[in-house]
């Protein structure tokens, strides 16, 4: 499980709503929940749990997305909905239009009747739902006949042909029009009774069933209250509004601003044919400022064009200035005539209630994030300033380490973090020039004599020029100092700073216990796994031996080629150095074709001839790199192959990766194995 992908589940909201899982930016699973923050988290935290099938899913999930609603049946209609767009691959089976049913009315007959439908059709017939499920539809249907004795048989009526009445009518739960008991003026009017509440106005039918079981209790008819009871509660199971489908086939988008810091969050919905069927969000910087009316009209000019065609409709969160002026513009780009509205009230006023409610989720992330940046990066300095003793948090925090192959090849590595954050242009390379053998200590002197030396002659020069001293290559001199070790390299830096007249905090990191070395004293200090200052100064320890082992290994690489070129005939020192100068990587020189060898500047085709084919038959007969065990020899031959020059060469390196977080990880990208040395 990735950084982000944590974090988004720790900040997950209370609240009901979907989620769309992702593999490589590709939706594979739709899922709804009543509890976002619970269910989600489920699939991360229940591994061995889950089926098969499902552990198999969560192996492949690299990022999720999630869209807030109001009530659970709104997530599952948008369930539906998102599963029907996106066909993700582990819905597809699982998933069935028969799951959501509709109540049918075609009004188009004589005598419209109230029927179960399981999809929905474009028959000119009005639709209601979906629903929950079929038991809910036939409950509403029995409240319906028992309130509007309305026929619910397919019989075919002829006014001239009456039938003879069925038990339904015997019972009182039919107007008997195929009896011709009933005139279609009074039958319209209990239909329309029906229709105002599968609209949504449940009161008179409500009322009209609380009145009936209070008469069955005080008549003591039990049993009769209890049937009244439970129609009841059907009833009140579909006041859960449904703003995530309606089926008046409408298209419309639903754009809502809200203003965050110096910025302004806009969300956009997009409803088709009734249907919520996903959203996008967009982050206008610097707009935080400007009123939400003027950042809507803006968003709606930038956005609408020849590949986003404007709906017939489009709600706003607020009222948009000179929207006449808008609306005519937009239909003349749509081709249509394009309405935007205002609503305060309604289902068009719940949808852009819920477009609210996702950018103040997104806000509140956001306000996380920058926390949980904050507390990571500009915290951590101020917690390490109290934990040292300083004065004040220190800008500038360098990381040092050696790194070397029994001794031969010695190279340093300086990384660098400006208030909290990695400055990547920052790093240098150095190679040690004083030290033989396999001396940490006397390497470290060296390094740390040679960096503030530079410091010391590049600050005196530019503040003679007037200049910033943290314009320079070393003239912007460290606040403090990270030497990863222990005492001894410690000590070693030490010395060398006083050496210079320098008094800057210094302190070693012991890998053993993760225990802070504080110079010329026994006492150690040990933080809190979880403290902020200390995965600070790991995050910096852990770059800084990336830094050199990565850099260290480009430089055995090339000095392994070196050595062997130095056997093929007609290649002396210059030719060598051109022929690594030419490629810059090891990796390019093996990769290298006979023709791209030729283009050498000073190289003879047949010299390039027998490089390529030294460099073939190395790897036909599987010989590589030379072993610890006899490498130093091969190394000392080459070590003067690699470019060397007068000052440290700055890096641009990327973030430490986890193969890279340890003594013999990967292998040297080629940017940190091109590096040159000082």
């Amino acid at each position: 499980m990735n950084a982000e992908l944590e974090w988004k589940l720790a900040n997950l909201p209370d609240s009901p709503g979907c989620y769309l899982m992702k593999s490589k930016g590709e939706i594979i699973y739709v899922g709804k929940a009543k509890n976002l923050k619970n269910r989600v988290s489920q699939y991360f935290h229940a591994y061995r749990a889950h089926t098969p099938k499902v552990r198999a899913m969560v192996e492949k999930i690299d990022d999720f997305d999630i869209m807030l609603v109001e009530g659970e049946l709104e997530a599952f209609t948008l369930e539906c909905n998102l599963i029907k767009r996106h066909m993700p691959h582990y819905n597809i089976l699982l998933k069935d239009d028969k799951a959501y049913p509709y109540i049918r009315v075609d009004l188009s007959e004589d005598f419209p009747r109230i029927e179960l439908a399981r999809r929905q059709e474009r028959d000119g017939a009005r639709y209601f739902g979906p629903y929950r499920g079929a038991t809910i539809v036939r409950e509403v249907m029995d409240v319906l006949h028992m309130i509007y004795p309305l026929r619910d048989c397919a019989y075919a009526i002829h006014p001239d042909k009456p039938r003879r009445p069925c038990v339904q009518h015997q019972i009182g739960r039919c107007m008997a029009p195929c009896a011709g008991k009933v005139s279609r003026e009074t039958y319209r009017q209990a239909l329309d009774g029906a229709l105002d509440f599968l609209n949504g106005r449940y009161k008179p039918v409500l009322d009209a069933l609380k009145a009936r079981m209070a008469q069955c209790a005080k008549e003591m008819n039990y049993e009769s209250a209890a049937v009244y009871r439970d129609r009841i509660r059907a009833v009140e199971a579909l006041l859960e509004k449904q703003t995530a489908i309606s089926t008046n086939d409408a298209d419309r988008d639903v754009i809502a601003v809200l203003h965050h810091d110096a910025d302004a969050l806009v969300q956009l919905m997009f409803v088709r044919s009734g249907r919520l069927i996903g959203s996008e969000r967009f982050t206008l910087d610097g707009a935080g400022d400007d009123p939400a009316g003027e950042i809507l009209t803006q968003f709606m000019l930038q956005y609408y064009g020849e590949e986003n065609v404007p709906p017939r409709e489009i709600l706003l969160s607020t009222i948009a200035p000179e929207q006449d002026i808008v609306e005519q513009l937009l239909s003349e780009r749509a081709g249509h005539r394009v309405y935007i509205q205002t609503p305060r009230k309604g289902d068009k006023f719940r949808l852009v209630n819920v477009a609210l409610k996702n950018l103040r989720d997104e806000a509140e992330k956001i306000d996380r994030r920058l926390a949980n940046t904050r507390a990571r990066t500009v915290g951590a300095v101020e917690e390490l300033a109290d934990v040292l003793g300083l004065d004040r948090p220190p800008r500038r925090i360098e990381g040092y380490d050696i790194s070397n192959t029994q001794g031969a090849l010695s190279v340093a590595s300086e990384v660098v973090m400006i208030d909290g954050v990695s400055a990547n242009r920052e790093y240098r390379h150095y190679r040690i020039k004083t030290v033989q053998g396999a001396n940490d200590f006397a390497s470290m002197h060296e390094v740390i004599t040679r960096r503030l030396s530079h410091g010391l002659t590049e600050l005196a020069e530019r503040q003679a020029q007037g200049l910033d001293p943290r314009g320079g290559k070393f003239s912007d001199l460290p606040d403090l100092i990270l030497i990863d070790g222990g005492r001894g390299q410690l000590a070693a830096a030490q010395d060398a700073m006083h050496a210079l007249g320098l008094h800057i905090p210094m302190f070693g990191l012991a890998k053993r216990i993760e225990e802070i070395v504080l110079p010329y004293s026994d006492m150690s200090i040990v933080l809190d796994r979880r403290s902020n200052a200390l995965h600070l100064i790991q995050r910096l320890r852990d770059e800084a031996h990336r830094f050199a082992i990565t850099h260290h290994r480009g430089l055995r690489g090339r000095a392994s080629v070196a050595s062997q070129l130095d056997g093929v005939p007609g290649v002396g020192p210059a030719r060598r150095k051109a022929v690594l100068k030419h490629f810059r990587t090891v990796e390019a020189l093996r990769a290298a074709s006979l023709e791209e060898i030729e283009q050498v500047p000073g190289l003879p085709q047949g010299v390039a001839a027998a490089i390529y084919r030294m460099l073939h038959e190395e790897l036909d007969s599987g010989a590589g790199e030379a072993s610890d065990g006899g490498a130093e020899a091969a190394l000392d031959a080459g070590a003067s192959a690699a470019p060397d020059m007068d000052e440290c060469a700055a890096g641009d390196a990327g973030p430490a990766s986890p193969s890279d977080a340890g003594e013999g990880a990967g292998a040297a990208s080629p940017s940190d194995a091109s590096r040159g040395a000082c």
